[in-house]
């Protein structure tokens, strides 16, 4: 039985919309815009109808929890078998920031190599649902490529509005699922443009376009229900803290919310404190002024492009404020491109720099003692390193061309850098 009541509820205001609203998709709570401070809205579910955390392993992919995804009932998934991602222990991590244990919930695993899979197969399913011919994503990347792939599974037209700036691998791989993929110069033209195509062309947004940001698509969001559903199944005992790295909080607003329906359910005792790890701070900045508002702050060329926002979102501000969470700027690119290289090396985990923001964050947040001795905690390996290998390249030695000899090959070792 379905637990979804058929509605979306703005996750700052409470007012309620009927389901799809198809005009708040991207947009968020009219009301809310109005008095300029954009707020995504959100589904809301019956848990009672529910019952407890159903599983139907004949649906594919994240859709054995279709139950708690806002759904109609007749509607065919469009998977290509996400989710179900490894938690990969990291002792060393744990060793080194002083912490009880760490784990990566290893999201490079799935179809695309980033969680945003979890979220195109909720919003393309959505989209299915609703009849919807054409999709249309702002991305820089991994939710350009997600959205384009299941859009493809599904039989739809994918239009990606990126940036210039953006490394050509995340272009081609958006191109490769068959997307018509266009590059602007500043973010906000994207959102600009998306506006126009949404309204005049009845295209289906498949991620934000408010001017400041109020998160994606609503339907999509708790396609991250279900990382919080499989941390809490994996392990024995409810982690202490879940570390998120965040844009616009989609993933850590999702991931929120499957840990309340778990405790709503009885299955879990309490809800892990969420951090997010964000490349600049608006979040962290509006927690310690108890501020209503994140953002804009200054920002710059970063390595973790694709969250390098200035600005933090209402359901960002939601979920850390529920769980008692706390949010850490990581600002230093070769910070997190030297952690990126001692996961790799150490622990066989080569993440995209935007996901090693989780574990520089840790480090961080234990210092700052937001993160106790004893505690046991997550990170969010949000997506590949193979999204962005120039950067990671460019702080690699050149790898030296040597003769078929044994001499050759321990003078060429001998002369590799230290460390």
């Amino acid at each position: 039985m379905s637990g979804y009541a058929g509605r979306l509820r703005c996750v700052r205001c409470g007012r309620e919309y009927p389901d799809p609203s198809l005009a708040l998709i991207g947009a968020g709570c009219p009301v809310c815009a109005g008095q300029g401070v954009p707020a995504n809205v959100l589904p809301v579910y019956d848990l009672a109808a529910a019952g407890e955390l159903p599983v139907d392993p004949s649906q594919p992919g994240l859709f054995r929890y279709r139950a708690l995804l806002p759904l109609a009932a007749g509607t065919t998934p469009v998977s290509l078998g996400e989710g179900g991602t490894p938690l990969v222990d990291l002792p060393h991590l744990a060793d080194r920031t002083g912490v009880a244990q760490v784990w990566v919930k290893d999201e490079s695993r799935n179809p695309t190599w980033s969680y945003k899979d979890r979220l195109a197969a909720v919003a393309v399913t959505k989209a299915v649902e609703v009849g919807a011919e054409t999709v249309v994503v702002a991305s820089t990347g991994n939710h350009g490529a997600a959205i384009a792939a299941y859009a493809a599974r599904a039989g739809l037209r994918c239009v990606v509005l990126t940036l210039a700036s953006v490394p050509a691998t995340m272009k081609t791989l958006m191109q490769a699922y068959g997307a018509d993929v266009v590059a602007l110069q500043r973010p906000a033209d994207r959102w600009t443009l998306m506006r126009e195509l949404v309204a005049d062309r009845g295209w289906m947004a498949m991620s934000g376009h408010a001017d400041p940001p109020a998160g994606s698509h609503p339907y999509g969001v708790d396609g991250y229900k279900t990382i919080a559903y499989e941390i809490a199944g994996r392990l024995p005992a409810v982690p202490d803290v879940v570390i998120v790295p965040v844009a616009y909080g989609d993933g850590l607003a999702g991931i929120g919310r499957g840990f309340a329906d778990l405790a709503a359910l009885g299955l879990i005792e309490r809800v892990p404190r969420l951090i997010a790890a964000e490349p600049f701070g608006p979040l962290a900045e509006a927690l310690a002024a108890g501020a209503d508002t994140a953002g804009p702050v200054p920002v710059r060329p970063s390595v973790a492009f694709s969250t390098a926002s200035p600005f933090g979102t209402q359901q960002s501000l939601a979920a850390l404020r529920a769980s008692a969470g706390g949010a850490v700027a990581t600002p230093d690119d070769e910070e997190i491109m030297a952690t990126q290289l001692q996961l790799a090396g150490e622990a066989g985990l080569y993440l995209e720099a935007a996901g090693v923001t989780a574990a520089v964050a840790l480090g961080k947040a234990r210092s700052a003692g937001l993160i106790a001795a004893g505690d046991r905690v997550v990170i969010v390996g949000t997506s590949t390193g193979l999204k962005d290998v120039g950067a990671t390249a460019a702080r690699l030695p050149e790898v030296p061309a040597i003769e078929p000899s044994v001499a050759a090959l321990d003078e060429a070792l001998a002369a590799r850098p230290a460390g």
